[in-house]
């Protein structure tokens, strides 16, 4: 998940570089979700990986 965000952080800053700004707001925003996703779900598999059944 975090590759496909940096994957899509690239592209922005490629698509910005080259004057390509519609695209590379897209880009930016899809890459800006899924590191809030991916985030989330970190924290929660931290949250509920610890926990152990007996």
């Amino acid at each position: 998940m975090i590759g496909l965000a940096l994957t899509f952080l690239v592209i922005a800053i490629v698509a910005a570089v080259l004057g390509f700004g519609g695209i590379a707001g897209t880009a930016a925003g899809i890459a800006q979700i899924l590191f809030f996703v991916f985030l989330v779900l970190f924290i929660v598999s931290l949250i509920f990986g610890r926990r152990r059944v007996f």
